[in-house]
């Protein structure tokens, strides 16, 4: 599992880049909007990882949604 530095530094490095076929840019490149949609679609996984799966799922949910708020 990925820690929070990792994921921070995947996404700068896409973000600077901008490789080809990457969804993180295809989600920068939505804006606020697309953003904003992948946010409340990653809270609601760590939700229902929290409420309904182990631990671990619950973190790594958690470690999606920080990704997409950065």
């Amino acid at each position: 599992m990925k820690n929070f530095e990792t994921l921070f530094a995947e996404l700068s490095e896409k973000a600077a880049t901008r490789p080809a076929g990457s969804r993180t840019v295809a989600e920068l490149e939505s804006g606020v909007h697309g953003i904003g949609k992948k946010v409340v679609e990653e809270a609601a996984e760590v939700w229902m990882a929290a409420e309904y799966e182990s631990d671990e799922a619950a973190a790594e949910e958690i470690s999606q949604l920080l990704y997409h708020l950065q």
